[in-house]
């Protein structure tokens, strides 16, 4: 027996399991003043509170590498579908959208456009304006996760003046739009985001945003990104991301949720993954993550072509309502028609297909019975063509409408989930089910809990200690977070607890809001926040600022 000291903390007898190789059975962790004191078998020593985790794994609390919970965080700060799943930290800002930095030049511009994204924000007094404002105020809202923010590129082009004009900026435009970046940074920004597939920044060319990579560079900050095609254009997306990181001279980059999202792709995994290999091996760094699902989720009005999207929702709605507009997208879909040659094109209609399309939140109560159901699935309970409904949901929910997309093969999501350079992430929202206004996308719930369930035990695609891996030490050490995404003295106290033989998802397509079990224990900074797999109502997450090695 060691008597070392007293803890807040002592979970005995774990299996503990991390990405620094360790796999030992029978070891004790002791935790005091928010952080790991000791970590060594037979502990004997007095504890404020003793968790019993014998024949329990013990793992280092989740890092979801890519999620939008920045959208919903302001209005519920107890992220249910998140803690619940063992993810401890979350990154935020991703696919070109953050919340900050706000030019109060096109504040308005900006507001409208986030309230248009996310109608929950409308609630919310956005009363900030830089970036180091809104991470005050970010650790002002009390929250059970620990959040590292990230700068969109969205932002950063209103904030600029550009916006969503087809245009390159103006040199002064350029200007701002880099002083707004490197303000985020000196803040504690991650890096910055760009979501290529998506207004404005579909407009954006490759050297534009090389110009704001630069400012990553002066900061040794990443280039996250939703790359510019995820179907035929893939390969070439990806050549993009190696070319900004390379003429911006930028730490790396980092691939957005990998996929091919093309039937007439499926396979074409091993070559996207064989390229991002290649280009590591040439001394760019590239990194990507997945989630284990084989059903995107994005915004309906993604789907018009990219002329379409051109000045914002507002003018998007006004073209869906002309019948003449109507009549030229729909030819430009169904023969696969892209007028605008400056701007690759993800035509989610015609590679997927109406009837692999399906709604899954709507804020129109014209609407709010087809939740769940395919463009196809709802023209034939509404008598409508599918057309027809396409242009009317969209113009009757003034473009706010959700929609997940079944456009991957199950042999493509296993290969990618397995390769050299990736880890894991939901691309959904720390949400809770008082705040679903439809049916939502299960990986918000289960993402983690999924790949332990079905990727580990049922199948064995990877190890445990793989998979934990890709879920904790290999994402802190991407994000620079070298105390956390591990079991070691002096580290951050963030820890999951779970049976390995019950852990599972429950949520689904259908029933997307179930939280799922096996999950005994998740502990963030120190303080249980789940406890038998029910969620305590304390909030001890904190806002994670990244500092820079190079100041």
């Amino acid at each position: 027996m060691i008597r070392i000291m007293d803890f807040d903390i002592l979970i005995k007898n774990g299996i503990l399991v991390d990405g620094d190789a360790h796999n030992k059975s029978h070891v004790d962790i002791g935790i005091r003043n928010e952080k790991i004191g000791v970590v060594q078998p037979n502990l004997e020593s007095k504890a404020d509170v003793v968790l019993d985790a014998e024949n329990l794994i013990v793992v280092p609390g989740f890092i979801d590498m890519h999620s939008h919970s920045d959208f919903i965080i302001p209005v519920v700060g107890s992220a249910d579908s998140f803690i619940r799943q063992g993810i401890t930290t979350a990154v935020a800002g991703m696919c070109g959208s953050s919340l900050a930095p706000i030019n109060p030049q096109n504040r308005d511009e900006f507001i409208r456009e986030m309230i248009s994204s996310s109608p929950l924000l409308s609630d919310v007094e956005i009363s900030w304006n830089t970036f180091d404002q809104y991470l005050n105020e970010m650790e002002r809202i009390q929250t059970s996760i620990n959040l590292a923010f990230v700068v969109g590129y969205e932002s950063l082009r209103i904030g600029g003046g550009a916006g969503f004009e087809k245009r390159f900026p103006t040199k002064r435009e350029i200007e701002v739009m880099k002083q707004l970046l490197g303000d985020a940074m000196s803040s504690g920004a991650f890096g910055m985001s760009t979501g290529l597939i998506y207004a404005p920044q579909v407009f954006a060319e490759t050297s534009e945003i090389i110009e704001l990579a630069k400012i990553l560079a002066r900061y040794d900050g990443l280039y996250f990104s939703h790359i510019r095609g995820e179907g035929a254009s893939v390969f070439d997306a990806i050549l993009e991301v190696e070319r900004i990181v390379h003429e911006s001279g930028c730490r790396g980059g980092h691939i957005a949720h990998h996929k091919i999202a093309d039937k007439n792709l499926w396979g074409q995994s091993s070559k996207s993954l064989g390229l991002i290999h290649s280009i590591n091996k040439r001394g760019i760094s590239i990194t990507v993550d997945s989630y284990p699902y084989d059903r995107g989720c994005s915004s309906l009005i993604t789907a018009l072509p990219p002329w379409a999207r051109e000045g914002g929702v507002e003018e998007s709605i006004k073209r869906v309502r002309d019948e003449n507009t109507r009549r030229r997208i729909i030819s430009e879909v169904e023969e696969n028609i892209n007028e605008d040659t400056s701007a690759i094109w993800e035509n989610w209609i015609n590679t997927a297909g109406f009837e692999n399309i399906f709604v899954s939140t709507v804020e129109s109560e014209k609407w709010d019975d087809i939740t769940g159901l395919s463009i196809t699935e709802i023209s034939q309970t509404k008598g409508l063509d599918e057309w027809d409904v396409f242009f009317n949901i969209l113009q009757d929910d003034n473009g706010a409408t959700m929609v997940t997309l079944r456009f991957m093969s199950e042999v493509d999501v296993r290969r990618i989930m397995t390769s050299e350079y990736h880890m894991f992430g939901t691309d959904g929202m720390a949400t809770t089910p008082d705040y679903k206004s439809g049916i939502d996308h299960p990986r918000s719930y289960g993402t983690y809990p999924r790949i332990l369930r079905k990727y580990v035990r049922e199948e064995g695609l990877l190890s445990l200690r793989n998979a934990i891996a890709k879920m904790t030490t290999i994402p802190a050490n991407r994000l620079g977070l070298p105390d956390r995404g591990r079991i070691n003295p002096g580290c951050w106290a963030d820890l999951v607890i779970f049976d390995h033989k019950t852990i599972s998802d429950t949520a689904t397509y259908e029933n997307p809001t179930r939280f799922p079990v096996g999950i005994r224990y998740v502990i963030v900074n120190g303080k249980i926040v789940v406890e038998n797999n029910s969620q305590c109502r304390i909030f001890p997450g904190r806002v994670l600022r990244f500092k820079s090695p190079l100041f």
